[in-house]
């Protein structure tokens, strides 16, 4: 008698395939309990993983679609500690490129506020915004429920990247700054490092989902640290970041003196910002 054929199993997926869903699920969850905890932000093993993602494809798009120019990249690196970097904002091509261009001792290392209601809606998103730039949310429809996250990876000695404009500019214009970064370096009394970003809204305004073709040129000032003065109030010390932006931004350069700054450029009070 002969026997009866066996069915075949079913094969299994690919063990390759299996590690990447197991990976993506990982990473999913970390970045869903963002706002409730911070290891995503402290892990050695998650940090050599951006690292990876912004030195290598991050790196190579940005530098593919834009021409990008950097001065005064030491007074970057020297700075130590958890310290806020604070520029203009124009485009979310200003994240990308401050990630690739990042001295190697910060990459992966910086913390990047980003608006809850336009980067955490979406897993997806989330994701990926978590994996190339570190992100952490910010909200701005009012609910405090995460009102404080910034202040936590400070403390955590995480150095945190915040457009102090809250928004990016519709027309290129350097708005007023709203105070959450001069609170945050007063407070704890850390380094602000002010940044002039020069032709990123030429390069990709607002409406835009890619660089503008034929390789826009784009050019990041990066300017020297700077502490608050004793005495030094909140809103003075955010006027004078503001106005440190605005004179590199000018003079296309970090060696600038910059004249007494007015109380007019500041916003208003209590507001972390987003990107």
């Amino acid at each position: 008698m002969s026997a009866l054929p066996m069915e075949s199993a079913p094969p299994e997926p690919a063990r390759p395939a299996r590690a990447a869903s197991a990976a993506r699920n990982a990473a999913g969850r970390v970045v869903d309990k963002a706002g409730d905890g911070i290891l995503q932000y402290t892990s050695g093993i998650w940090r050599f993983g951006r690292v990876l993602a912004q030195k290598g494809p991050l790196n190579a798009v940005v530098h593919g679609m834009t021409k990008i120019d950097v001065v005064g990249r030491e007074n970057l690196k020297k700075v130590r500690g958890p310290f806020v970097i604070a520029p203009n904002h124009n485009s979310h091509l200003d994240t990308a490129v401050l990630h690739a261009i990042m001295p190697w001792q910060h990459a992966g290392k910086v913390a990047t506020a980003a608006a809850g209601d336009t980067f955490y809606t979406k897993r997806i998103v989330r994701v990926l915004t978590a994996m190339f730039f570190n992100t952490y949310p910010v909200d701005r429809t009012g609910n405090r429920r995460r009102a404080g996250l910034s202040a936590r990876l400070v403390d955590a000695g995480v150095p945190l990247l915040i457009f102090a404009e809250g928004t990016r500019s519709r027309d290129g214009s350097i708005g007023r700054f709203k105070p959450g970064v001069a609170a945050l370096c007063v407070t704890r009394r850390i380094p602000c490092v002010p940044v002039a970003l020069i032709g990123f809204h030429e390069a990709m305004p607002v409406g835009q989902n890619w660089p503008t073709r034929g390789r826009p040129p784009v050019k990041v000032v990066i300017g020297k640290p700077m502490r608050p003065r004793n005495g030094e109030r909140i809103r003075e010390f955010n006027d004078r970041i503001r106005a440190q932006v605005v004179a590199m931004y000018q003079a296309r350069t970090p060696d600038v003196v910059v004249a007494r700054p007015t109380s007019a450029t500041s916003g208003p009070r209590g507001q972390e910002e987003a990107s």
